[in-house]
């Protein structure tokens, strides 16, 4: 039986791909290839080149490979995007994830792994954010993906459906091998950023805001290690194989780094300073952002391996300075 990783040649859903097969399962990776790599398949594991629009394409892929449970990674990802084409985000995130959703009640498939988001809380009324912290997204992209939360409430009532759904921070980091890492269209994420601005091959950091009410003025959030990640999505994977039941946890570290922080730590690694400049604070963006990471702890006994910011950082560089030459 096989594992259908939607979205398994993107940054996460590689690394994921990855831990599946080192963990003795079968992955087969189905993604269009939008904002994924041909780079990042692996060898020996099939690729279903297609799309979720296409509810035919996922329901030979179901019963061609006979899948026994399914990740969902594929989304748009720009909260800014998000504010300026809505019915975009709705139908990539919201309508083809119900599609793949109808096709596995059809298949018999039962177990969905889905790929969520802080950003389903919206402004944080109290830090660290925990499970039963109010839901009220701020974006087109947060309220897409609490629609699929709740969808997968009603679908686990109506057909079934068990699933595991993941809050992740703020995804960071590069494999420890040097092999996949982060290689997205337009790159949003403040690490790579701040990697590229020291390496000369981006313009100087945009600091948005340095009087927030933080240490240092910047705003703090918590980095996971996309492997981190990955082991997750797989010991949540082997929770509902084993008959557990439906769960949400968020996937974070529990810690907050700032922006200056993280401007020092790469600093620290390269030896190379970060041109930065401030910018004016951007609309909806919160002073901190930090999981309460108790329940993954207690669900699934996973802890990261890579928590500290040095070491995120490190294998960042290590990749963009691959990618570099």
């Amino acid at each position: 039986m096989s594992i259908l990783v939607v979205g398994g040649a993107g940054y996460i859903g590689s690394q994921t791909v990855k831990a599946l097969v080192a963990a003795g399962m079968q992955p087969v990776v189905f993604d269009n290839l939008s904002t994924g790599h041909r780079w990042a398949l692996r060898d020996g594991v099939p690729f279903e080149e297609a799309d979720l629009a296409d509810r035919a394409a996922i329901a030979a892929a179901l019963a061609r490979h006979r899948v026994a449970a399914v990740i969902q990674f594929a989304a748009l990802i720009q909260v800014g995007e998000s504010m300026t084409a809505p019915g975009t985000y709705f139908r990539g995130n919201i309508v083809n994830t119900l599609n793949l959703l109808d096709a596995m009640v059809d298949a018999g498939v039962r177990d969905i792994v889905f790929s969520s988001t802080a950003a389903v809380y919206g402004d944080p009324v109290r830090v660290p954010l925990d499970e039963d912290h109010p839901l009220a997204p701020v974006s087109p992209y947060g309220e897409s993906k609490l629609f699929v939360e709740r969808a997968l409430g009603w679908y686990g009532r109506a057909h079934g459906i068990r699933s595991a759904v993941l809050r992740y921070f703020n995804a960071a980091g590069a494999d420890p091998d040097g092999t996949l890492g982060e290689a997205h269209p337009v790159e949003s994420h403040l690490i790579p950023l701040a990697i590229r601005a020291a390496q000369g091959r981006a313009k100087p950091l945009a600091l948005f805001g340095t009087d927030y009410p933080t240490p240092d003025g910047t705003a703090l959030r918590d980095y996971v290690h996309v492997a981190d990640l990955a082991d997750a999505h797989v010991a949540a994977l082997q929770r509902l194989g084993g008959g557990g039941d439906s769960f949400t946890a968020n996937v974070g570290t529990g810690r907050g780094h700032s922006v200056r922080q993280v401007i020092a730590a790469v600093e620290k690694v390269s030896g190379l300073p970060v041109p930065h400049q401030v910018a004016p604070r951007r609309a909806g963006d919160a002073p901190v952002l930090v999981a309460a990471a108790g329940r993954i702890r207690a669900l699934l006994s996973w802890s990261p391996r890579y928590p500290e910011l040095e070491q995120i950082v490190a294998h960042a560089w290590a990749w963009e300075q691959q990618r570099r030459h």
